[in-house]
């Protein structure tokens, strides 16, 4: 059976008012103190009755006592020999001679509050008088017991009208609180059937609480899963695209041989075709495997001091074959420099940088790499004098895949992942890499080392 977190809130409600009820009904004896409450108002009533028999006279005393007669008090005027007036109830008064001899002493204004030991809710009260000039004792007899209750009855009354209200107004207010909730569930359902784009709407000047910051959490994981998804689906594509390439040639060109379409004399040509195309899957593949080694947390970082500039010219001779090839002239300015870092995933980037280069710099042309230390941190600039890149294309430059101009694929050799994998092995080490390029005049990558390293 699914629970509601509306219902858990509401009963939750609902059960601490309701237990609260039970304690405070049962408690209120013992938390009210009974004599502070009703002694002062049992004084004002004795007192207010002594000053009634005082004026009206002993004679109106019988008569004064009938018009009372609603109200539950008896009454005894007596000196402790002789009684005056006696009206009792059901009980008779427990007065004794030296209780009234207490209650003689004692001022008008200053009664005497004795403990009935028969009825324990109930209070004699004395209150000296003057009857016929003699001195009296007015004793009154008053059991509470019934005002007590209806006492406890109104704060009973009260606490059953907080629970009846506070339920009403935790059912609205629960609303407001579950259904956020209830719009973050919806949402969560939509994304697991793959609907990334789906948002939970947020009013201004609303929930700017937890639940909010639960709701911009939630937005900001669908937008970050919907660009991993598109990336995904990017990826895939592409992958798909730079495979599917060199096995359609690859395909073409076997099956011409096989079908002695292709003269003897240009099958050696045809061969070299298919084992270029054999040679980009590897390189694809390669790189592919290279980047997911990297995406992983397990990827082996074993960082050395090493001599920077010596490994810049280890890699430019490793890619000697390259350049002099196109007749370039590399220049180097290479300031003598250690660093900390894993040497192996540098190599990777400089020879990644410097084939680039290679690759978009016109034969008989020029690539010059530097290393100075400026402001505190050491820079390397890898810089050709090629076809350089559209501005409007160098934020997408590192993004797997991403090739400037698509048309060329064929005409230069690459699979949009050189950069890709060059990004993400300065950002294990912490360092970073601008562009500045301009077409026509060529393009000047800049990686940036803090000297601490």
């Amino acid at each position: 059976m699914v629970r509601s977190l509306y219902l858990k809130i509401v009963g939750t409600f609902i059960s601490v008012v309701i237990v609260s009820i039970c304690l405070s009904y049962v408690l209120t004896p013992y938390s009210l103190n009974q004599e502070v409450i009703f002694k002062e108002e049992l004084s004002k009533i004795s007192i207010g009755l002594a000053e009634v028999i005082q004026m009206t006279g002993p004679e109106s005393i019988p008569e004064l006592m009938d018009k009372f007669d609603d109200i539950e008090f008896e009454v005894l005027i007596t000196n402790g020999e002789d009684i005056f007036f006696k009206k009792e109830d059901k009980f008779s008064i427990p007065v004794r001679m030296e209780d009234v001899e207490e209650i003689l002493r004692h001022s008008f204004d200053d009664p005497v509050v004795l403990l009935d030991k028969n009825n324990r809710s109930a209070r004699i009260v004395g209150v000296p008088i003057y009857v016929s000039g003699e001195p009296y004792a007015l004793i009154t007899r008053i059991d509470y017991e019934d005002e007590f209750e209806d006492m406890k009855q109104g704060i009973f009354i009260s606490l059953l009208l907080v629970l009846l209200v506070g339920s009403l107004l935790i059912f609205l207010a629960s609303r407001y609180l579950v259904n956020p909730i209830r719009k973050l569930t919806i949402a969560a359902r939509q994304i697991a059937k793959g609907d990334f784009s789906v948002r939970v709407d947020k009013k201004r000047g609303k929930h700017q609480d937890e639940v909010g910051e639960l709701i911009d959490s939630f937005n900001h994981m669908t937008g970050e899963l919907e660009k991993i998804d598109t990336m995904r689906a990017d990826f895939v594509s592409n992958v798909s695209h730079e495979i599917q390439s060199p096995l359609t040639s690859i395909k073409g060109f076997t099956k011409a041989i096989m079908d002695d379409v292709v003269p003897q004399e240009n099958q050696k040509e045809y061969l070299t075709i298919i084992y270029q195309e054999i040679e980009r899957m590897s390189r694809l593949s390669d790189n592919l495997l290279r980047i997911a080694s990297l995406d992983s947390e397990h990827h082996p970082y074993n960082p050395v001091s090493y001599r920077l500039d010596e490994q810049i010219r280890n890699s430019v001779l490793t890619t000697e074959p390259q350049w002099t090839k196109k007749h370039i002239d590399i220049q180097l300015d290479l300031e003598p420099v250690e660093i900390f870092a894993d040497k192996d995933l540098m190599e990777q980037v400089w020879l990644n940088l410097i084939t680039n280069a290679i690759k978009y710099t016109d034969e008989n042309g020029v690539i010059q790499i530097a290393i100075q230390i400026i402001g505190g941190k050491i820079t390397v600039r890898v810089r050709d004098y090629g076809i350089g890149i559209p501005k409007e294309a160098i934020p997408n430059l590192f993004a797997r895949f991403y090739k400037v101009d698509r048309s060329r694929n064929r005409s230069v050799e690459g699979n949009g992942l050189g950069l890709s994998i060059v990004k993400k092995i300065l950002s294990i080490h912490k360092f970073s890499i601008s562009v500045k390029s301009e077409e026509g005049k060529g393009s000047t990558f800049t990686v940036h080392i803090p000297i601490s390293h």
